[in-house]
């Protein structure tokens, strides 16, 4: 039997279909434009693989091809019984979260791990923080994600993926000495990682290192193909570098070539909520406000997702209705997402419509009622998802709440209390 990059075997005796299996996984895991494209080839050349097939559906899922990515899903389980017990295990930790059962694809990626260590396929739906420990819901996720990488590094310490995801995780709880360390020689050992350069620039902006991170995208990004799975989110940061470093003009330049929906192809769950945190954001910083703009983002969020059921887009859903002036839309989607949490559908709990309702108040100018919400509910945003770079939009907003309330010295005291990390915070007014 071949082997794929990892050592391990698969079950085709064509090598050029191996070949391209890899070529497509390394793909998905760098997120580079071509990697569907590379495991179509691979089922071409040995319509049997089954391991291919399931990276195909991982490969389609991501790219917001549901339909396909459940089809080609469908067909690596016809395949499984062929297939060896670590494919049979690999095919059903995927295919799990592309049919819609998340609990059950972690529980299935932990045991099969627990096996197959190496397994970095299995591995990176796991990862991250729109990942399946990301998108838990859970209080303690950030270490939780820690905790399940290091019981991989005995294996893969020395591989670039593995290095790239495991500082993205030390980051998130602020050992930023190891984070750093570990994202340059990842990008050292292979460049042409997308995931990896997003994963520096949450480094260097906790570290407070704002040029360094705009200069080092600026450089990356050009040989990046717009197609690319990442290109939307790094022109995000690309923006909101350039905002915080006062070069507004740069900053609304690559909103509106490369962010705002019908920019640069993003799934729409990035369009989603990159649109509207860089417009809330440059609010905050003291940019006036571009209606027009938010009318268009709040019609894309509500018509991407019109229902609620993932957190993270839930807030900015809210985000979006409250800044375009939708008294209707926000009073459904609170209405929405105070139903899920007292039926407990909701994972992250009631944190969500908390949040919406505390940002409806700052909409309408309410400080205090903004700051009796945001406040206590600022601990439990991590249970939405998303980065802690992301999530500074809440903070941030409870920061403007204090400082229009003339509560300037609880200002400083949150931002003094964030001890593990020195972004900068882009708010008009704080000094």
């Amino acid at each position: 039997m071949l082997i794929d990059r990892y050592g391990l075997s698969v079950s085709t005796s064509s090598k050029a279909a191996r070949d391209a299996y890899v070529a497509g996984c390394d793909g998905v895991l760098t997120a580079w434009h071509g990697d569907a494209e590379h495991l179509s080839r691979a089922v071409a050349a040995d319509p049997g693989f089954a391991v291919a097939h399931a990276a195909l559906a991982r490969a389609r899922f991501l790219q917001a091809d549901v339909a396909g990515a459940r089809e080609a899903a469908a067909r690596a389980r016809e395949l499984a019984p062929g297939a060896t017990p670590r494919e049979q295990g690999h095919i059903d930790s995927l295919c799990l979260a592309i049919e819609g059962k998340p609990v059950e694809s972690l529980a299935a990626t932990r045991a099969h791990l627990a096996q197959f260590p190496r397994d970095a396929m299995v591995a990176a739906p796991a990862t991250g923080v729109f990942g399946l420990i990301g998108f838990s819901g859970r209080q303690g996720r950030e270490p939780e994600q820690v905790e399940f990488l290091e019981a991989l590094r005995p294996h893969l310490a020395d591989d670039w993926w593995f290095q790239a995801v495991y500082a993205f995780a030390l980051e998130e709880v602020g050992r930023l000495d190891e984070a750093v360390d570990l994202i340059e020689r990842s990008m050292a050992a292979y460049p042409r990682n997308a995931h990896g350069a997003h994963i520096k620039a949450h480094v260097l902006y906790e570290m407070g290192e704002d040029k360094r991170a705009l200069d080092y995208l600026e450089s990356w990004l050009p040989d990046y193909p717009r197609q690319g799975l990442m290109h939307c989110h790094i022109s995000w940061h690309i923006a909101l570098f350039a905002l915080i470093l006062g070069d507004p003009e740069r900053a609304w330049q690559v909103y509106e070539a490369q962010v705002h929906p019908g920019g640069a192809w993003g799934p729409a769950l990035n369009v989603a909520t990159d649109a509207p945190a860089f417009l809330w954001r440059a609010e905050l910083a003291g940019h006036p406000r571009k209606a027009l703009f938010w009318d268009e983002v709040r019609d894309y969020a509500l018509k991407s997702f019109p229902k609620a059921g993932i957190a993270f887009v839930d807030v900015h859903r809210a985000l979006a209705c409250v800044a375009a002036g939708d008294q209707d839309g926000i009073a459904t989607i609170v209405g929405e997402l105070q139903q899920r949490a007292a039926t407990g559908r909701s994972p992250a709990g009631d944190v969500v419509p908390r949040l919406a309702v505390g940002l409806a108040a700052y909409g309408r100018g309410d400080w205090p009622a903004a700051i009796s919400i945001l406040e206590p509910a600022l601990a439990e945003t991590v249970r939405i998802g998303g980065s802690r770079a992301q999530r500074d939009l809440i903070q941030n907003t409870l920061l403007a709440a204090y400082l229009k309330a003339g509560r300037v010295d609880q200002a400083k005291t949150l931002v003094a209390s964030h001890t593990d990390r020195r972004p900068s915070v882009p708010v008009a007014g704080l000094v």
